[in-house]
């Protein structure tokens, strides 16, 4: 049996290299990606006010807060802080459905979440912008902060290097507690199957817009999911604490097909009216075209 833990070797030399179209495009479609959560860095550094201090001589004049002269016969600067670094935040899910695949020499969905999550860090941290991430299941787990520091994109992959344990999927729960524990703007990219209610999924992401943050959510689900290829009556192994079943899927198939089509329109569309950016994917497709065909259009969007 394959480990289900994250094949390092598939990050660098395979799949980096092997992003030829996303790696010449880098610098367009990692300013679409950022697009919306700071200023263009090539329109000029944008600046926020953080504090005030006492005047010392040689400070510029035109900082001088006038207003505060007024009140207290004190001279006092306003101090800027530059606001050029994206924070992008990735939220891998971990819980035990992310272990499935449906092709023995396949990646399951957290391999291929996780191989994805290692791409998009790479493209961010290679324009000097931060990026942190924490895994989850039914509650939220150790939160690496965004950083561009050296040694930043070894430290998530490390993170990532782990086999998914029995946990359930809680992304409302999750995204709430998210939602308060982040101080500063952040794009926070979601990668997970998505198997759970749509509308505490949905829930969730508007808490986190309600609080100024930027959701970007990648739906990854194994082919065997979307498509319901199962020809001969089979077990049904569930996950997440769902007893087994015994059935003949040619009876279920329309049904199932039917049912996973509303699903996926209803997430489809509640992130729409969000202005959240959607994607799904499917592990039995390359990487490599889909991510790169996903933020081009996100990239023309933000045109």
């Amino acid at each position: 049996m394959q480990s289900n833990q994250l094949r390092t070797d598939l990050i660098t030399p395979a799949l980096l290299a092997g992003l030829g179209t996303l790696e010449l495009r880098a610098r367009t479609l990692v300013e679409g990606l950022v697009s919306g959560m700071h200023r263009s860095p090539y329109r000029g550094f944008s600046v926020e006010f953080t504090e005030h201090r006492k005047y010392s001589q040689g400070d510029d004049l035109k900082h001088l807060d006038w207003k505060v002269f007024a009140r207290n016969d004190k001279y006092y600067v306003k101090q800027y802080e530059q606001e050029t670094n994206l924070r992008m935040l990735l939220v891998l899910d971990a819980s035990e459905s992310m272990n499935y695949r449906s092709e023995p020499k396949g990646l399951s969905k957290y391999q291929y979440a996780s191989v994805m999550a290692a791409a998009l860090a790479h493209l961010v941290l290679d324009q000097a912008d931060a990026v942190g991430l924490m895994l989850f299941d039914d509650r939220p787990g150790r939160l690496v902060r965004a950083s561009n520091r050296h040694g930043q994109y070894r430290a998530l992959i490390q993170e990532m290097d782990r086999a998914p344990g029995s946990g359930k999927t809680r992304i409302r729960h999750v995204l709430d507690a998210l939602a308060e524990l982040l101080p500063q703007r952040h794009l926070v990219v979601l990668l997970s199957d998505l198997l759970d209610d749509p509308e505490d999924v949905l829930r969730g992401l508007r808490h986190l817009k309600h609080r100024r943050h930027e959701p970007l959510i990648l739906q990854v689900l194994d082919h065997a999911e979307i498509e319901f290829p199962f020809t001969e009556r089979s077990r049904f192994v569930g996950l997440e604490g769902i007893a087994p079943i015994v059935a003949d899927p040619r009876a279920l198939r329309a049904r199932y097909l039917e049912e996973m089509k509303r699903y996926t329109d209803r997430l489809r569309r509640g992130c729409h009216d969000l202005r959240a950016d959607y994607g799904r994917f499917d592990t039995h497709n390359p990487l490599d075209a889909g991510l790169s065909a996903f933020l081009a259009a996100r990239a023309g969007r933000a045109a």
